[in-house]
């Protein structure tokens, strides 16, 4: 990835969810965070980000619910050992749409 003042680069120490946290410590308003992380979804939204998933699916105030819905449902399955799977690997369409909602996006707010 290019040099960009647009993008920012940093390491945490490890532990539970203190990437997420500091992103979310970091977060302004409008700003965008590329994430497959649901929860982590769900809080940039609450605090005025905007959320893009990597199959560019925008996560919005009308659709993070269900979202988390879905998500802590199929946690509740897999813990009660229910072999549920994982996504699908992502396809070239994916990356097409990913690439047509980040130009969207970037086209309406830079």
């Amino acid at each position: 990835i290019p040099p960009s003042r647009y993008i920012t680069f940093l390491q945490v120490t490890q532990g539970f969810d203190v990437a997420d946290n500091e992103i979310v410590q970091r977060l302004d308003a409008g700003d965008l965070v590329i994430t497959g992380d649901i929860p982590l979804a769900a809080e940039v939204i609450e605090k005025g980000g905007h959320a893009l998933n990597p199959r560019g699916e925008m996560y919005t105030t009308d659709n993070i619910k269900a979202r988390l819905t879905m998500r802590d449902f199929m946690e509740t399955m897999r813990s009660s050992g229910v072999q549920t799977g994982g996504p699908a690997a992502l396809n070239q369409t994916d990356r097409k749409n990913f690439a047509n909602s980040l130009d969207r996006f970037l086209t309406k707010h830079v």
